[in-house]
């Protein structure tokens, strides 16, 4: 079935500046919900245009949601300058909220990929969001920062040839949370997930699908 896009490249308000973004949704369909998506490390060359990052996003579109791409601050077009998490949460934020006033469905879900990962992770505590999908989570970074978890549905996805982030050291962290997340390994499956993106999108899409049924 062929798929029209509407895909918007714009600037949303962000608390250090304008943020460069890019919103997609289907031409065909009113969206089922909307998602939020943000990127790996600005500081080691982490974009929106990253393709995990897209892979995200377009698996999102697929399932009818509108996705929504920024660029932290300092990163591209975007102002401001990196922040060392703290402001990128806060751009989350105000990209959370510039979905929020869109005609895209009640629904909202966030996701990232690697600090990304760690920003959407509390973006969807804050928010209550209604879903989180985090990819290659640097848990060492954030984890013992986190004064609850998400309440809310929760995937994390990572490759077991993942060099950067430590797949035995994110299942260590996954058993001590209650109720925890859902996590699913890709087997072969490198930090930057290179030859291994169709099966990332399939696995996000089964458990997107399972929660929206």
């Amino acid at each position: 079935m062929s798929r029209v896009l509407n895909t918007e490249t714009l600037f949303i308000d962000g608390p250090a500046g304008r943020l460069e973004a890019i919103y997609e949704h289907s031409a065909q369909h009113s969206p089922v919900g909307s998602v939020a998506v943000c990127h790996p490390h600005p500081q080691h060359g982490g974009t929106m245009q990253n393709k995990v990052t897209h892979t995200l996003a377009r698996a999102f579109v697929r399932m009818g949601f509108a996705a929504l791409r920024f660029n932290f601050r300092g990163t591209g077009k975007s102002e401001g300058e990196f922040d060392a998490g703290d402001g990128e949460l806060d751009d989350m934020l105000a990209a959370i909220d510039w979905l929020q006033k869109t005609d895209a469905g009640s629904r909202l879900w966030v996701t990232g990929f690697s600090f990304g990962a760690a920003i959407a992770v509390k973006a969807a505590i804050a928010t209550r969001a209604d879903g989180l999908v985090s990819v290659a989570p640097p848990v060492r970074h954030f984890a013992s920062g986190l004064a609850s978890q998400p309440t809310c549905p929760w995937l994390i996805v990572q490759g077991d040839q993942d060099d950067i982030v430590a797949v035995g050291e994110t299942i260590a962290w996954v058993n001590e949370l209650q109720p925890g997340p859902e996590i699913s390994i890709v087997s072969g499956g490198g930090h930057f997930f290179h030859g291994k993106l169709t099966g990332l999108r399939e696995v996000v899409t089964e458990f997107v699908t399972a929660q929206l049924a």
